[in-house]
């Protein structure tokens, strides 16, 4: 079955730096899309960035650009979040999701994901 497992997340210091990782299994991986959204307590899920098939193509919310970078190592089905200049209000849940739809390069909808890690924390502290 697929899966996607997320790892690296944990607590830093505002204005530092964190990767995370999400190993995906059971699907042919380059022939998705992925995706990175993210849950704080109390908020919706929101979109974070996301990236075609082989990485040539990013989108990112206006919250996060300029400080993270979305990429991918199809060689081991391996999709990265580079957060850089951390803010406390960074702290979520991180979900990485895979999704193929027809037209469609990479998205920032939930809806069009088809698969779901369970998420990493990340804490920033003030």
């Amino acid at each position: 079955q697929v899966q996607l497992v997320e790892s690296g997340g944990g607590l830093v210091q505002a204005g530092g730096s964190l990767r995370v990782s999400c190993a995906a299994s059971g699907l042919t991986f380059s022939s998705y899309y992925m995706g990175w959204f993210r849950q704080a307590p109390g908020k919706e899920r929101e979109f974070v960035a996301a990236l075609n098939w082989n990485g040539g193509v990013t989108g990112y919310a206006d919250s996060v650009k300029g400080r993270f970078t979305i990429s991918r190592d199809n060689a081991v089905n391996t999709v990265y979040l580079r957060m850089n200049s951390l803010k406390p209000e960074d702290t979520a849940v991180y979900y990485c999701a895979a999704g193929i739809q027809y037209g469609r390069a990479w998205s920032d909808q939930a809806s069009t994901y088809n698969y779901w890690g369970q998420g990493t924390q990340v804490t920033v502290s003030s």
